[in-house]
């Protein structure tokens, strides 16, 4: 017979994993790797905020912008916003979000962290325009171990594909994009999250978790009403009362 510490204890685990299943998003990032917008989006509210709600996102960075494609027989050419070395950083990205090998037993060595680290140092130094893209030293610095397969892989007809790739899945939201960097949660495009999100990505973000996690509290523009979770809480409440 069920006692009733063990449904409390039951009842408590619905509600950790209501709250928790709940307050995850997918977030869709569409950038380019010459962008400076892309640069100071990635690099000033995109990285910084996961540090903190690297829980809370389910991100997809898409490499691509506002380049265009053509194919003709089994070639495809590229054109860039920021011209022929934008195409060959886009491939780097695509190469290296396919590529990157993480841990799952090292929490600080995901797939998912390491990509992003990759990513944001990528974007960080290419705008510095030593004249050399950074895919190399980035790797060296974030712990990247299969630099050679990238490499390879945006040298040859794979990163190609995954450009092509990048461009339909680009293409699909909006054609062409109004602005690069585009931040869509739910892969759905909405001109206000828009630009909160290119201004203040954590507001942004908390805006649309629900429940909103408690770190949202103190970002003003940022709380989102947890009415789902409201009612789960009054229900656990009378179901505690009952029992104790």
């Amino acid at each position: 017979m069920l006692t009733s510490k063990s449904a409390v204890a039951i009842v408590v685990a619905l509600f950790v994993i209501h709250v928790e299943g709940q307050s995850k998003i997918p977030v869709n990032v569409y950038y380019e790797s010459l962008c400076p917008d892309s640069a100071k989006f990635i690099n000033e509210q995109l990285y910084p905020a996961l540090q903190q709600f690297r829980g809370n996102v389910d991100l997809k960075l898409i490499p691509f912008g506002k380049a265009s494609y053509r194919t003709q027989g089994s070639e495809t050419t590229f054109e860039c916003h920021h011209g022929p070395n934008e195409c060959y950083g886009n491939k780097v990205h695509a190469c290296a979000i396919q590529h990157i090998e993480g841990s799952s037993y090292e929490p600080n060595n995901t797939k998912e962290v390491l990509t992003l680290n990759y990513v944001n140092c990528l974007m960080e130094r290419a705008q510095l325009k030593s004249g050399e893209f950074p895919g190399e030293s980035c790797a060296r610095d974030t712990d990247i171990r299969n630099w050679e397969n990238i490499a390879a892989c945006a040298n040859d007809t794979e990163g190609s594909d995954l450009l092509r790739k990048a461009g339909d899945e680009t293409n699909k939201l909006q054609k062409p994009l109004t602005s690069v960097p585009t931040v869509a949660f739910r892969q759905t495009y909405d001109r206000d999250t828009q630009n909160q999100a290119v201004d203040n990505f954590r507001a942004a973000l908390c805006k649309n978790l629900n429940p909103a996690p408690v770190a949202c509290r103190n970002i003003p523009g940022g709380s989102a009403p947890g009415l789902a979770s409201f009612g789960l809480v009054t229900l656990v409440s009378v179901i505690l009362t009952r029992l104790l």
